[in-house]
């Protein structure tokens, strides 16, 4: 009876053990395969294809007179409504009950295929960053649609997942080799974009596997960008004899701010850059500290600033859980923390004085 009413719907998560132990030993192999399909096609109707879900009924398999070759003859039937709306019927004949089995499996495989054959790449699209927002940082969230909107969507996005195929991904590599910097129009993309536009075109495929969309990604047959002519870009970073030359003059012009304004707001900049080359911190780490986050001589970061997301600056977790951290501060940036920690409460002493006199 179980198996009449079953229809292809995704059911509560609880429901799952209390279905089972109502069903007899035999039949769970059986109710457990058809749920899979179940959950496979329900997958597909998530895009809402023409805004009709299709409704699918697995009907018993009947037992019918007549036998071939030992084996009994079994009656299996599939209603559904296709994606026009139309009421539809798959009747077919089958002999021996494990193989009516199987042929009832496949045909609830084949429908949930003719729908996934229709899905689009912006349909595969919306479903990914809806899932992926809740996954990743607001930066990285917006890498990720700026390189898939930008390079990869206005090439793919009226393609159908299934006509995605490498001789069309092979002509799209020769598309990107002409493309130009969106920030920097007359420069051509250097190697490291190119192989990140095609890192997030592989994330999102993969989506598609993973979820049972396409049997494989077709992008790890075609390959990343490679350029055999550019040298591997070495990190360019401060020497600590060009590190004293540059702080000696962010103190000078500090310090001569200073004198003729009054302000120390130039100061900021030389106590930023010397937490930077003795700790490492990123910058939105930096901007985000706090007076409660230094305890002794121990930073310890705990949030970041994003400087980069439209509106205003926010607070965010730091970058990653390793980025969870506590920092020995060395000896010259305990003197330097010491002195801009004592200035200031310095000036809010004479500002709170000039507002009592006043």
């Amino acid at each position: 009876m179980i198996l009449q009413l079953l229809t292809i719907q995704i059911l509560p998560r609880k429901k799952f053990p209390c279905l089972l132990e109502q069903t007899e030993e035999k039949n769970k192999v059986r109710l457990y395969t058809i749920l899979k399909a179940t959950l496979l096609y329900h997958k597909c109707t998530l895009f809402s294809i023409q805004k009709m879900k299709r409704s699918v009924i697995f009907m018993p398999i009947y037992k019918m007179d007549g036998k071939k070759d030992g084996l009994q003859k079994y009656r299996v039937r599939i209603n559904f409504t296709d994606s026009s709306g139309k009421s539809k019927q798959i009747d077919r004949v089958a002999y021996g009950k494990e193989v009516a089995k199987e042929l009832e499996r496949q045909l609830a495989y084949n429908l949930s295929d003719e729908t996934i054959k229709k899905i689009t790449l912006q349909q595969l699209y919306d479903e990914y960053i809806a899932v992926k927002k809740f996954e990743v940082r607001e930066n990285s969230m917006r890498t990720i649609i700026g390189r898939l909107e930008l390079y990869v969507l206005p090439k793919f996005k009226d393609y159908k997942l299934n006509k995605i195929t490498s001789s069309e991904l092979q002509k799209w590599k020769q598309y990107i080799e002409t493309c130009t910097n969106a920030k920097k129009p007359t420069e051509k993309l250097s190697s490291s974009m190119k192989q990140n536009i095609f890192g997030e075109f592989r994330a999102l495929m993969n989506y598609a596997v993973k979820m049972e969309y396409i049997p494989r990604n077709p992008l790890s047959v075609v390959g990343n960008f490679r350029n055999p002519y550019e040298n591997k870009k070495e990190m360019d970073f401060y020497t600590p004899e060009e590190f004293k030359k540059y702080i000696q003059v962010a103190k000078e012009q500090a310090e001569l701010s200073e004198q003729s304004t009054g302000s120390i707001y130039e100061w900021n900049f030389y106590v930023f850059f010397n937490i930077a080359f003795y700790t490492g911190m990123r910058k939105g780490e930096i901007n985000a500290l706090k007076w409660s986050d230094i305890d002794d001589n121990i930073i310890h970061v705990r949030r970041s600033i994003a400087q980069k997301l439209k509106g205003d600056d926010r607070e965010t977790p730091p970058k990653n859980k390793s980025s969870v951290r506590d920092l020995q501060m060395p000896l010259p940036l305990i003197n330097i923390w010491m002195n801009t920690k004592s200035v200031i409460r310095l000036l809010t002493v004479i500002l709170i004085t000039c507002v009592y006199v006043a």
